[in-house]
């Protein structure tokens, strides 16, 4: 004879209602682990920019400004698909562990840099860890949050770019002014050490389990990575360092085109592509991904270059310059969160990113208008208005790629998106750098001829406080020469806007799941992870019928 016990009315319910508090606080806590890491990696990206012009100055490297920010653009755009799938392979723990201590390591070597070539190595070492933070946070934090509920946390991971592009720039400013530049590469440690301690003990997430070790796609990877040098350098270099036709820039492209070819065949090969080219075969990643290399060009070409324009042409330290950024970093930020938020309430996000490239094509017309006599509070406004139109796009065009794959792919299809993103970006600061660099030089012997501040040494020397302290005769048509070099290139990024807001007209706005996806596995729904109490219920049922 079997006895049954009846269980109280309310344990199923509050059953599930502890499992579903378990989950959403192991979320949080990943989700915590998460925004540290991508903080580590967005700092620094912006924490040289108001304290750039000085570290060149000191360093006597101001015509090799341009390789101090591209370099680890460079850098990290090369390693991004080579993250996403190896950690597709083998997991993301040990992986975002890896570039952790990658970018830890180009940290100390920035900090005690003799010189501008010490201190460009140290940023490539600094990009290679840091390529595969930003995309690591991305992928992981799919691994547990369905694309319906996605949207907001993407929403704050943005704010987390706005935060630091706002935060960077004032800290940058005010260790310049007070301890000094290398503490912006000291204060890393700290933070890469919270990072690391994050990652450890939050970062729960599904081990990925295989019988045999995954062969990895080497060449490809080499591949990449030499297509990727090669295309920057003619960026960089050509029209400055070598005249356009020169036989090291013809040399340069023909090695792109072949570099490119030879990728793509390797790749259709490869057991294992670092891109897979079937990627290409979805619409919206297509879509999405010529977006993200329009946006980037535009948004890291103004991203770069803004703070130092703001110190020489208003006369401002590094300090202010940094404040004088908020608004765009605000703009971002609202309208990041806001849209996130919105998504995930409504699942409608196509409208997002077609808006924001809109916006942002304005806001870059409103920038290249500007003049040495501009108001401050209305080149504020111009750069609010940029940000506004990043904060749509960007995290949206993240968003819809995941929604395309399965959680087996999401690293590599995140990775893929975002390195043609970073390519994008990398090109941006290339080019925007080395047109201001030959047009500055240019406008500054125009306007100053043989005078001793327009010479080669005393141009690589200049600093915002030595241009600042000049009497008005030689200072004037310097800042002249800055506002003349730089913001009329602006003007060709407006194309680029309204050819990512063309393309994104044509995606197709797929339902965004609502589960988890994961092919290599049993699929699990965010349902069943809430629901483990009706299981059990179940069970005991059945127990009774027999």
């Amino acid at each position: 004879m079997t006895t049954l016990i009846e269980k109280p009315p309310g344990d199923d319910a509050n059953r599930a209602s502890a499992a579903e508090a378990a989950n959403r606080r192991s979320v949080l806590l990943l989700f915590i682990g998460l925004m540290i890491t991508m903080l580590l990696a967005s700092l620094n990206q912006t924490v040289l920019s108001t304290a750039l012009p000085t570290i060149v100055g000191e360093l006597h490297g101001v015509d090799q400004m341009t390789w101090v920010i591209t370099a680890y653009i460079l850098a990290s755009t090369v390693v991004m698909p080579v993250y996403g799938k190896i950690s597709d392979l083998l997991g993301r723990k040990p992986v975002i562990l890896t570039a952790i201590v990658l970018f830890l390591a180009g940290s100390v070597v920035g900090a005690l840099s003799p010189n501008i070539t010490w201190l460009i190595a140290g940023r490539i070492l600094q990009g290679i860890g840091g390529g595969g933070l930003m995309i690591l946070s991305q992928a992981a934090i799919a691994d547990v949050v369905p694309a319906r509920e996605r949207g907001k946390y993407m929403g704050f991971m943005g704010a987390v770019f706005a935060v630091s592009s706002v935060a960077g720039p004032l800290l940058g400013g005010w260790l310049t002014e007070g301890p000094g530049w290398r503490w912006a590469f000291w204060l890393n440690l700290p933070l890469g050490a919270l990072a690391i301690i994050a990652t450890i003990a939050f970062m729960k997430l599904p081990k990925v389990v295989t019988e045999v070790r995954p062969k990895l796609d080497y060449l490809g990877m080499a591949l990449v990575a030499g297509a990727t040098t090669a295309l920057v350098l003619v960026c960089t270099w050509g029209g400055h360092t070598y005249d356009w036709a020169s036989p090291q820039i013809i040399g340069l492209g023909v090695a792109t085109v072949v570099l490119a070819i030879a990728f793509i065949f390797v790749e259709r090969a490869a057991e294992n592509p670092v891109i897979p080219m079937s990627l290409f075969a979805d619409r919206n990643f297509t879509l999405t991904t010529v977006a993200n290399l329009m946006i980037g060009v535009a948004m890291f070409g103004a991203l770069g270059y803004m703070p130092t324009y703001i110190q020489m042409v208003t006369g401002v330290d590094a300090t202010v310059a940094g404040l004088l950024m908020i608004p765009m970093m605000g703009g971002l930020l609202v309208s990041s969160i806001a849209s996130g938020q919105a998504v995930a309430r409504s699942g409608r996000y196509k409208m997002f990113p077609i808006v924001g490239t809109i916006i942002m094509g304005i806001g870059l017309l409103l920038i290249a208008s500007m003049h040495i006599t501009t108001p401050t509070w209305l080149m504020c406004a111009y750069l609010a208005v940029f940000g506004i139109g990043i904060g749509l796009s960007m995290q949206i065009l993240t968003l819809i790629v995941q929604n395309s794959f399965p959680l087996s792919m999401v690293g590599t299809a995140t990775a893929a998106n975002n390195y043609f993103r970073q390519v994008g970006a990398t090109l941006g600061s290339a080019i925007v750098g080395s047109i201001f660099a030959s047009r500055l030089i240019a406008l500054m012997h125009e306007k100053l001829g043989n005078s001793s501040a327009g010479g080669s040494d005393t141009r690589n020397a200049l600093t915002p406080a030595a241009v600042n302290a000049m009497p008005d005769a030689i200072r004037i048509p310097i800042i002249e020469s800055y506002n003349e070099a730089l913001l009329p290139i602006f003007l060709f990024f407006v194309p680029l806007a309204a050819i990512a807001m063309i393309v994104l007209l044509f995606i197709d706005e797929k339902p965004l799941a609502t589960t988890v996806r994961n092919e290599a596995a049993e699929v699990v729904t965010e349902e069943e992870l809430l629901t483990e109490a009706e299981m059990v219920s179940n069970d005991a049922a059945a127990d009774r019928r027999e």
